[in-house]
This record gives structure tokens, sequence and C-alpha cells, in this order.
């Protein structure tokens, strides 16, 4: 399964694509969407959508998983954080990708083993989790750990179904 896990800023976007089989995961591909920051903020958006939208095209990812929003000092940054996180999660529903959505303290703790990691910890570790990657940048890199935790959380999910030794059935309910 090709998974595409994106790190959502206005100025810079990081991408990273990776091949989930089971337990294993391998690097396909990594970048960068960057805008121009003396564009308007419509071209902007714009921008980040065409370009996000071309790079599902090219990968044809069948799960996409986007880091959620945190709140910053700044509530004019963390307003176009979020603008620019809308546009991603439209382009990827668009194409009808199920989407994720993880905090940045969950994708640390599952790719470090602890929320507070440091984004250089992230990097190394995502390095060691795909050796042989050249990753873009630190946001290439959020965005790959963002896929390895959606990665992840898709095999505990199957494997968690497959072992449940009952299941309710939505029409049925429960009954004592």
């Amino acid at each position: 399964m090709l998974i595409i896990g994106l790190d959502p800023g206005l100025g810079c976007t990081g991408w990273g694509v990776i091949a989930a089989q089971g337990n294993r995961l391998s690097h396909v591909a990594n970048g960068q969407i960057r805008t121009d920051a003396k564009a308007e903020l419509p071209a902007r958006l714009v921008e980040l959508h065409d370009r996000l939208t071309a790079l599902i095209a090219e990968h044809r990812p069948e799960g996409a998983a986007v880091e959620e929003v945190f709140v910053n000092a700044n509530p004019q940054s963390t307003l176009k954080l979020g603008q620019a996180r809308g546009v991603i999660l439209f382009a990827a529903a668009r194409s009808g990708i199920a989407v994720g959505e993880y905090a940045a303290r969950l994708v640390k703790k599952a790719v470090v083993g602890t929320g507070g990691a440091e984004k250089a910890q992230v990097h190394a570790m995502v390095q060691r989790l795909l050796p042989g990657s050249r990753i873009a940048g630190a946001d290439a890199a959020d965005a790959l750990a963002v896929a390895i935790t959606h990665a992840h959380h898709l095999a505990s999910a199957r494997a968690f179904q497959s072992k449940a030794p009952f299941a309710l059935s939505p029409s049925k309910g429960c009954s004592s």
C-alpha cells in the first residue's frame, strides 16, 4: 500500500510517499512544496492545491496522513496554517483517498518513542526506518514520519480486527 504523508505549511509543505507491506516499510519519494511568500494568499493556496494534486496523480497513493494543526503564539500564522491544511485535506479527499490525521506529539511518539522529540531526532529515526532515503529537509522528514505513523496505525487496526474474538453487528447491536 502506498501512503502519502503531509506536513502542512503555507510557505513549505513537506510530503513523503512510502510503501507499506505488512510491517515492512520502504521509501518511495519525498520533497517540499514551497509557495512564493510575496504572492497573495489565494494564489498560494491554488499553487499548493495544484502541486499536491499533481503529486497524488503521479504516485497514486491509497492512503494519506496529515499532521494536525497546533496553536502557536501568532494567531495569523495559525490561521494561515489552517487554511493550507484545509487545501491539503481537500486535495486528498477530492482524489478519493482516505485521510488519517495525527497530532505532532503522537507522530513523534510513534517514530521516536517520545512525544517531546526534537526535529533532528525525528529526522534521524526516519532515516533509520527508511534506509537509503535522501530526505529533502525537515518538513519532508516530518511528512515521512506522519506516513510511517499512519502505516503503523493501519497495521495495528488490521491485526486487531483479525484477532478480535467477536464483532458487533451494526444492525443488531448488543443484547443482554
